[in-house]
């Protein structure tokens, strides 16, 4: 039994490495759920909002299917920027959002993940959605950096400018010059190859789908109004007042009436006027929801948002493809 002991003691044990990689799985996996949560994954109205312009935009500068490339190209970045966005704003607001019942629970403001980490997971997203433009053209690559430029602006604009939310418009809208940047531009470089890739009705539609960021965002600063107000951050939905809920309807037909006579000066029909009656509808029932200015009615509206944006997009590829 004396020669056994020492040997046994000698032998190394498999227990510690058993239990040490049975807890780093679960370690592993809770920090991909922290980057999942902080990207909003479970969230996808946020990119949706986004997408459904931009292809309306990328079908009309293709004259209908834009090729696979394209197609995926847009799709994954606007899901990479959004997200990107989402770490860049996260760790920008981390202070005022823990004075806010809806955000006091996310990742950064509640100190499960580091500023410096959210950023690092930020950057290397926003590298990956650079690195799907790099496959189009030259004028799609200059647009997107300044894309970049005002999705980092938009936090900030928050502290200083009374309707922060046209900032988030002109973010939100910038998928549209730069799909006919990519669907018409070549491989010169320059201002004038920008100019001849995206013609003034790309622009024009930017404008027009700023007014319906305006009207879903205000829905959504609607919602937080309250707590806003306490911590001294500056939305549209303080900065209208009481004339909010006639404002955001206003935004509704404002984007409409000028995304229908663009798209009927570009030649789209009958079945796109079809997609913009279906957002009219959506655009109407949201009245019903926001006119008492409840929370849970006002974050309704604002989720079913991208149902809006589908039936536009769908009406505009719909009357392309049956031309």
């Amino acid at each position: 039994m004396a020669r056994v002991a020492p040997a046994a003691l000698r032998r190394p044990s498999r227990c510690p490495r058993i239990i040490a990689g049975v807890s780093s799985t679960p370690q592993r996996a809770g920090r991909w759920a922290l980057y999942l949560d902080l990207i909003r994954w479970d969230r996808p109205a946020g990119w949706l909002l986004l997408l459904w312009p931009t292809l309306g935009a990328l079908w009309i500068a293709a004259d209908g299917w834009p090729g696979w490339h394209l197609f995926t190209v847009f799709v994954a970045g606007t899901v990479l920027m959004r997200s990107a966005g989402c770490c860049v704003n996260d760790v920008a607001d981390r202070e005022f959002d823990r004075h806010v019942k809806r955000t006091a629970q996310r990742p950064v403001t509640r100190g499960a993940v580091s500023p410096r980490e959210a950023l690092a997971v930020g950057a290397v997203l926003a590298l990956a959605a650079f690195g799907l433009v790099l496959t189009t053209s030259a004028p799609a690559i200059q647009l997107s950096v300044a894309a970049l430029a005002v999705t980092l602006l938009y936090p900030y604009a928050k502290r200083v400018l009374a309707m922060p939310q046209a900032v988030l418009g002109v973010a939100f809208s910038f998928g549209i010059p730069m799909a006919f940047a990519a669907a018409q531009g070549g491989r010169e470089w320059g201002l004038q190859a920008i100019a001849d890739a995206v013609p003034w009705h790309a622009w024009a539609l930017l404008v027009a789908n700023l007014f319906w960021v305006l009207a879903y965002d205000t829905e959504y600063a609607m919602v937080d109004r309250d707590d806003d107000l306490r911590i001294g951050m500056k939305t549209s939905a303080i900065t209208l007042g009481r004339f909010d809920v006639a404002a955001v309807m206003a935004f509704y037909a404002a984007y409409l009436l000028a995304w229908g006579w663009l798209g009927r000066a570009l030649g789209l029909g009958g079945w796109f006027l079809a997609g913009l009656a279906v957002a009219a509808a959506q655009a109407a029932w949201h009245y019903t929801l926001i006119r008492d200015r409840s929370r849970e009615g006002c974050f309704r509206a604002f989720r079913a948002n991208h149902w809006l944006g589908c039936a536009v997009f769908a009406g505009t590829a719909v009357d392309l493809a049956l031309r």
